[in-house]
């Protein structure tokens, strides 16, 4: 495992020998939105099978959300006019195959030195690497290389979720230390601790709503849209709590006991949409915070259809207590983009850690 991050460092020195070495604090801090990537690549390959597969890979719908929007908004950049600006974006992603040679293509070339050369032509396995820091504090940079576009537009395609995971973890690191700038909700915090024994990092700004020995509500409400988080727990009693049909029954009843869509209608509860044939609940396998958990993605609405929104869950075990939690962040933004209110929501949840 050792030799394997030297030889990646090894490489990195071999294909950034154009960049300059200096890192961290002397450099300007990264620009751009969350969630834009910048891509550097030749423009016939841009608009080629190539582009096309990248821009597949990153721009896919976000899994059920409630309207039309891209994981990522990638933005195309002709290597001839990358300049010193746009090479301080937070995302970067330059992609060059040894087979085309266009001016364009030989920019991001130029980039690599003759041992990366033939490392690309002799590894069939490697076709990607990264970086941070690279021009600007807080950035990320992965390359994208292949001896032929053929062999690279497969390898995108196998690894398509790597990918996207990769610029996802940097995101919300990013996030992580933004939302947090201002600190805790400690009282908050020390509530939820005391509840339930756990370490859960709320921002500043979520208010807490409810709490119980079952329940713990908070929410950031404002006038363009709505952030909820909430916790909840039963006790473990089998693997078969974590199918997908047991969770949404579980969400449910959580819901109807202590989600109203308006207080003083307690008739009008949360509910998790199933009525959409193209917009139905997904669950993965995952972790958090290297504990095996449950991921569910999908739409809420109320039982009277009066509002609705996407919603992110996760449910782990906490085997020192022998209870099942799962923890949720829901979204209403009607007016607005979701993408980066569900990312703030789901960078909270990764804070949870169990009894310790």
């Amino acid at each position: 495992h050792a030799m394997k991050k030297l030889c990646l460092a090894f490489l990195l020195g071999l294909l950034l020998y154009a960049c300059t070495d200096k890192k961290g604090d002397n450099l300007p801090p990264a620009s751009g939105l969350t969630g834009d990537i910048y891509l550097v690549m030749d423009s016939a390959q841009w608009k080629g099978r190539l582009g096309k597969q990248i821009d597949a890979i990153f721009s896919a719908d976000m899994n059920v959300i409630n309207r039309s929007e891209p994981i990522f908004k990638m933005r195309w950049i002709d290597p001839r006019k990358l300049n010193s600006v746009l090479k301080q974006t937070r995302n970067l992603i330059f992609v060059a195959t040894l087979d085309k040679n266009s001016v364009g293509a030989r920019r991001v070339k130029n980039m690599f030195t003759p041992e990366s050369i033939d490392k690309i032509k002799s590894d069939t396995s490697f076709f990607f690497t990264s970086t941070k820091n690279q021009f600007a504090k807080g950035q990320e940079v992965m390359f994208l290389v292949g001896a032929t576009e053929e062999a690279l537009i497969k390898k995108l395609k196998i690894n398509s979720q790597r990918l996207v995971n990769h610029f996802d973890q940097a995101e919300r690191e990013r996030l992580r230390a933004s939302l947090f700038k201002s600190g805790q909700q400690k009282g908050v915090n020390e509530i939820i601790k005391k509840r339930f024994g756990i370490d859960f990092k709320i921002p500043f700004g979520y208010e807490l709503v409810i709490e119980n020995k079952e329940f713990v509500w908070v929410r950031q409400f404002n006038s363009k849209d709505d952030r909820d988080i909430f916790i909840t727990r039963k006790p473990y009693v089998s693997e078969a709590q974590f199918e997908k049909d047991s969770l949404i029954s579980f969400r449910d009843a959580t819901c109807k006991k202590y989600l109203f869509g308006n207080p003083e209608k307690p008739d009008s509860y949360l509910i998790t949409e199933k009525g959409v044939p193209y917009k139905q609940v997904l669950a993965v396998n995952t972790t958090l915070q290297g504990n095996f958990a449950k991921e569910l993605r999908g739409l809420w609405r109320t039982n009277s259809l009066s509002m609705g929104g996407p919603f992110i869950s996760y449910t782990v075990v906490d085997q020192k207590q022998g209870m099942l939690y799962y923890l949720e962040g829901f979204a209403y933004a009607p007016a607005r983009e979701q993408r980066e209110i569900l990312r703030e929501l789901e960078t909270i949840l990764h804070t949870f850690r169990p009894a310790q």
